[in-house]
């Protein structure tokens, strides 16, 4: 069940505020670098101004127009066509083994549910479209959704308060994305727990072949950790599929560094294989954590130069009692 404390969630109170207090340039340059700028299919020509006003700090040199700023006396800037996405697809495996335990306490699902909402909340606060999908074995569910922010929020709580009985079917999700037609449109896909194998980059070198891919990939516990989750040591793992308790004999520390060791290599070893098929990798073990990597990535694109090479985009060479692992 969806805890109702969710909605008090300090951090997604910063990921409102995060939307709310950024300009709406910087919204535009941050998700415009990740997504790659083109022409927004809306109403309005090239040549179509929509805004003039004084120029400030932030704003991109190319948005100055030197005919009015001769006129007025003063640097002016104006908004023409905007230079974006019409459309980001957010895509969630709703697999059971979502509902794994995080090192912070938090539900796998919870912090992709926060990660999503991230770029959902600059998305809308630059007045694109959202498109919301979950899938699991069962089937492939788009979730209707119009509005702002604040409805995003109650329309993905609402969907996964459902029961978790269904296993992944990650291949499916990404087939779903391969048929979208809309080039260009931002693609995220949260999932967790090293789902991405070779079958499913295959299918992610083929989308990023047309579409900017991001992929959030949730980190769950240790099983074999003394403390598992942090600040309830001793606490006892059951395995999400089968309902068994992981034996007190296993908490050992060999075990718990070799995979923690084999962890970090898939991790790596993904980050440079998305790197090579020109898509991008966030990976977090919190939501917390996954709000700093957010936060960074978009940073990043504000101190690039318009024109520079994108740092979010990487250019390619062409419920069970318990806590659950």
């Amino acid at each position: 069940m969806i805890d109702a404390r969710r909605h008090e969630d300090p951090v997604r109170r910063r990921i409102e505020a995060l939307g709310t207090s950024m300009s709406l340039p910087t919204v535009a340059r941050a998700l415009g670098v990740l997504e790659g700028e083109h022409r927004s299919p809306r109403r309005g020509g090239t040549d179509d101004l929509l805004d003039v006003r004084a120029y400030e700090i932030g704003d991109e040199a190319r948005r100055i127009d030197w005919k009015i700023s001769a006129r007025s006396g003063r640097t002016m800037v104006v908004q023409r066509e905007r230079c974006s996405s019409s459309r980001v697809h957010l895509l969630m495996d709703a697999g059971r083994e979502m509902t794994a335990t995080c090192p912070s306490g938090e539900r796998a699902y919870a912090v992709a549910a926060n990660a999503l909402c991230m770029f959902a909340a600059l998305t809308l606060r630059r007045s694109d479209n959202v498109s919301l999908v979950l899938g699991d074995a069962s089937r492939i569910m788009r979730v209707p959704f119009h509005g702002g922010f604040a409805q995003f929020e109650r329309r993905i709580d609402e969907t996964l308060d459902r029961p978790w009985r269904c296993p992944r079917n990650l291949g499916a999700l990404l087939d779903y994305a391969v048929r979208l037609r809309d080039r260009h449109a931002l693609i995220v896909l949260a999932t967790c727990g090293g789902a991405v194998g070779d079958d499913e980059l295959r299918r992610v070198r083929r989308i990023a072949q047309t579409h900017p891919f991001v992929l959030i990939d949730v980190a769950t516990i240790n099983p074999f950790a003394a403390e598992p989750v942090a600040g309830r040591r001793g606490m006892r793992v059951v395995d999400g599929a089968s309902g068994r308790r992981i034996p007190a004999f296993l908490t050992r520390r060999t075990l718990t560094d070799e995979v923690a060791t084999h962890r970090a290599y898939r991790v790596s070893a993904l980050r440079q294989e998305l790197s090579r098929a020109g898509a991008r990798l966030i990976h977090a073990d919190s939501s917390e954590a996954m709000f700093h990597d957010f936060v960074r990535l978009i940073s990043l694109s504000r101190l690039g130069a318009p024109g520079a090479r994108s740092h979010l985009r990487v250019g390619a060479a062409r419920p069970r009692k318990g806590v659950s692992a």
